[in-house]
């Protein structure tokens, strides 16, 4: 649809700074044509006399305001004598107070939804804050509509509680920061956009799906944007510019398009009971079962790689294709629970247990889903683990048989091993492991492409030592990408802002390695259930020869 996109820009708490918000404005304009609203979060007003004079300059008209400008009510008892009352009116000539609570629709269809003020702590609440009350208003008026997909803005001055959870860090005290009274709104309202101030601080987040993956109809993407106050001294960011289409003008599937680092839903709690999403919590308790529920019994009879629970200690019959139920009676050890859900933790209803080929203590082997290509495995840790650098040594010991195994296992059909890991933007530490066949290239080739593409890139890969360990290089937290060759080379590169999410992919699929560079998008190599199954057990039953987890 060729629909015009609105212009938008955003503003964190302008504390009174009045001029120096719409002098950059103008300056803004100037350079990239003019935009169609602003929308100011958090407090507006400030307290000193300089402010107070700044604004007399505005509402007498005075001085004019160089865009249509909306703002949310009074964040403390000081700023409230500046709002006449709940109802929203015009302050100043372009200067819209919003309200207490509501929806404002442009002329254009774009809806946003806001909430002025704090979430109260006492009754009869005072004038600068919101009310659960207003909350349930706000949210009926809006879902009473059998079509309401979404709002696409939402404007509230505090964060959502707990926000940040799944995704990239913030620097603000999550301990004492936002309300879970917004948290549980954000997520019935569903914004494409929200925004929040308050905290002094600037934190995008990576965007979170609105939808359960394989349960729920895809949904749009949400993108929480907090912002700072007006010219704060650290020059944290505080003005947001973006483009949008109103969501009842877009073609659904383009609304629906997931991008490549979406995160889960922080505020959905509970994937097991969707009903009540305060029921469960994802935080590992004493007495929860063992872990050895989720483990599942691999013999050569169960063909889709589900079965039976099992114990850690599996043994099959010796003529190697019995139910293999025999357990020690050792209770298993735990292993770490991650804060929400996730694709990759063996314990996880997420995980897709079809595709895994081999369980040890700590780690398993899994199938890669849209592989490069039939053999391309993956070695994960049972347990939540971030990156390798995390990582006990006794994790790490069994880490090396599996590559090992998998090494061996590859040479036996012609095939060399290369081993890579992104620590970046990845919830779940994974070992991607390919093989590329002898006769297409050297070791030395691959390396060559790595380092050929990283500088293409402006990436610049480090060659380290082979017995060096990468906690000496990179400490826990770092972002990071790292390749191992068959050779026991090693490359490494710190990743400083932004990097390729498929580069790994891409180096191997290109023509100087494997030559397949339409497959360097795992989405374009996805196989239906019935094939991976099929293509597991396969596997399964080759790598069995060198499966050192069956004798454990």
């Amino acid at each position: 649809m060729g629909e015009q996109p609105v212009r938008v820009l955003a503003c964190g708490d302008v504390e009174g700074k009045l001029n120096a918000l719409f002098n950059r404005v103008q300056t803004i304009q100037k350079k990239t044509g003019q935009f169609d609203l602003l929308l100011c979060v958090g407090e507006f007003f400030g307290t000193s006399p300089e402010a107070e004079a700044e604004w007399q300059q505005y509402r007498s008209g005075a001085k004019k305001v160089p865009i249509h400008t909306y703002i949310l009510g009074a964040a403390s008892q000081e700023t409230v004598k500046n709002f006449p009352g709940a109802d929203g009116c015009e302050l100043a000539e372009n200067i819209t107070y919003l309200g207490r609570r509501g929806v404002f629709t442009g002329v254009s269809g774009l809806q946003i939804a806001y909430v002025s003020g704090r979430e109260a702590s006492q009754e009869p609440a005072p004038s600068h804050c919101f009310t659960a009350k207003d909350l349930s208003a706000l949210v009926e008026s809006l879902t009473n509509n059998a079509k309401f997909r979404g709002v696409d803005v939402l404007l509230t001055s505090q964060w959502p509680r707990g926000v940040w959870l799944y995704g990239n860090n913030t620097d603000v005290n999550t301990k004492s920061c936002g309300s879970g009274s917004i948290a549980n709104l954000a997520d019935k309202l569903k914004p494409r956009y929200h925004f929040a101030a308050l905290e002094g601080a600037h934190y995008e987040r990576l965007p979170y799906r609105n939808h359960v993956v394989l349960q729920e109809n895809a949904q749009h993407v949400s993108r929480f944007i907090a912002l700072a106050t007006v010219n704060n001294p650290a020059k944290k960011k505080y003005l947001y510019a973006f483009n949008i289409v109103p969501m009842k003008s877009m073609d659904p599937s383009e609304l629906v398009k997931q991008p490549q680092d979406v995160t889960e839903n922080p505020y959905r709690r509970s994937t097991k009971d969707k009903t009540d999403a305060t029921k469960t919590s994802f935080t590992s308790t004493e007495d929860e079962e063992p872990v050895r529920q989720f483990f599942f019994d691999l013999g050569n009879n169960q063909g889709g790689g589900g079965g039976a629970p099992r114990g850690r200690g599996r043994r099959r019959h010796p003529d190697g294709d019995g139910p293999g139920r025999e357990q020690h009676s050792k209770q298993p050890r735990r292993h770490p629970q991650p804060s929400g859900p996730c694709w990759f933790c063996l314990a996880s209803p997420q995980v897709e247990k079809h595709l895994v080929i081999s369980i040890g203590s700590h780690w398993y082997l899994a199938l890669a889903k849209g592989g490069l290509t039939s053999h391309h495995l993956l070695v994960l840790p049972i347990g939540h683990h971030q990156s390798v650098v995390e990582l006990s040594s006794e994790v790490v010991e069994e880490m090396e048989k599996f590559k090992c195994a998998v090494r061996s296992f590859y040479k036996s059909r012609g095939e060399r091993c290369v081993v890579f890991e992104r620590n970046y933007r990845s919830q779940h530490l994974q070992l991607q492991v390919v093989p590329v066949p002898l006769s297409r290239c050297t070791t030395d080739d691959i390396k060559e492409a790595f380092m050929v593409q990283a500088e293409e890139q402006q990436m610049e890969l480090m060659e380290i030592p082979e017995h060096t360990d990468l906690k000496q290089i990179a400490p826990p937290g770092t972002p990071y990408f790292y390749v191992e060759l068959d050779s026991g080379e090693k490359l490494f590169y710190r990743i400083r802002k932004q990097f390729p999410l498929q580069f790994g992919r891409e180096v191997l699929a290109s023509e100087a390695v494997l030559n397949i560079p339409t497959r360097a998008d795992w989405k374009e190599c996805k196989q239906s259930r019935e094939e991976e199954e099929e293509n597991c057990k396969l596997i399964r039953d080759q790598f069995q020869p060198f499966d050192f987890a069956l004798d454990e």
